[in-house]
């Protein structure tokens, strides 16, 4: 199976691109690099990708084992590299549960399941990346 998409130039530094399942994002870059801030970074996006992949996988799984959350959030921080090509060379992924009475082990569990054999884009950006976890429990 093959995702494909088209990213099609808006003139000055933006970029608008499509999605298998969105009609379109607009990418543009900062003001320091001739852009408008008017659209996504294209590398933050990555990130928000790695959280939005492992957040998926974390509540799917949770909803298997039957664990009600108040809130669930995730932070994640990239280092990029000082010289050209940029790239992250370490990034740190926070996972924030908020409940009453959390079930450490089973969200543990899911974290780990999602970490170590779900999630793809967390596969692709160890290729690259040292990537470094913590959970943070917030109980009612």
């Amino acid at each position: 199976m093959a995702d494909k998409i088209t990213t099609q130039w808006k003139g000055n530094m933006v970029f608008e691109s499509d999605n298998p399942r969105w009609p379109s994002i607009l990418m543009d870059a900062s003001i320091d690099f001739g852009g408008t801030n008017s659209g996504a970074a294209p590398k933050a996006m990555m990130l928000s990708s790695l959280a939005g992949c492992s957040g998926l996988d974390i509540v799917s799984v949770l909803n298997k084992m039957k664990v009600k959350l108040d809130d669930f959030k995730m932070e994640v921080t990239g280092e990029l590299t000082d010289e050209h090509p940029k790239y992250y060379h370490t990034v740190t992924v926070d996972y924030y549960f908020y409940g009453v009475n959390l079930p450490q082990g089973k969200i543990k569990k899911a974290v780990d399941l999602s970490i170590e054999k779900y999630c793809g884009v967390m596969a692709m950006f160890r290729k690259f990346a040292n990537i470094k976890t913590e959970i943070h429990y917030h109980n009612k």
